[in-house]
């Protein structure tokens, strides 16, 4: 989940912690060379400001919405979603952890969760003993399958029904900026 955090300027520990205040320090750091637009010499554009307010909005009232309805968090139905699609929905442990944006002890937390509720369980590699998987179980693959339902319903309601149709290709155009290649946009369930 994204996170806002306002700091005083030039300071770098706001992003990096008080043990670790170099850049290069951060492996996920990445520098550009690219000027400020004009006029904005000082402090943050107010589109970064929105993007992510909107952001924490949008996902707070999902959130809200798949717990009442399907006692499953969002960042639940984002593990089981790249659960499902994964190759015979099943991911190591750290590759999932990466996909979903979680550290190893957050992805555990969440995990155990999932296994508790019988929506995952773990499933060991026949060929190196080290690695643990997580697979989705039928029961899981179901859970998605009916939460997919209000989740899809709440991008269209509470962001797509926002913008008209152009607002929402100009806004695909220009975040598509940021992602840099990222083309992974399908919501969708595999069946």
């Amino acid at each position: 989940m994204l996170s806002v955090r306002f700091f005083r300027e030039g300071s770098r520990e706001w992003l990096y912690g008080p043990s670790r205040t170099k850049p290069e320090d951060a492996s996920m750091a990445t520098r550009t060379t690219t000027p400020a637009p004009a006029g904005l010499t000082r402090g943050v554009p107010p589109a970064w400001v929105a993007l992510l307010r909107a952001h924490a909005t949008l996902t707070r009232q999902m959130d809200a919405n798949l717990q009442a309805e399907h006692e499953l968090t969002i960042n639940d139905y984002e593990v089981l979603l790249a659960l499902a699609r994964a190759p015979e929905r099943r991911m190591r442990r750290v590759d999932l952890a990466g996909q979903v944006l979680l550290t190893q002890s957050g992805i555990t937390r969440l995990l155990q969760g999932l296994e508790r509720a019988g929506f995952v369980e773990r499933a060991d590699c026949p060929t190196d003993r080290r690695v643990v998987y997580a697979q989705l179980t039928d029961g899981g693959y179901e859970r998605l399958r009916e939460a997919s339902r209000t989740h899809l319903d709440d991008i269209r309601s509470l962001f797509a029904a926002r913008f008209s149709g152009g607002e929402l290709e100009s806004l695909d155009v220009l975040l598509g900026r940021v992602l840099e290649g990222d083309s992974d946009t399908d919501c969708a369930i595999p069946d």
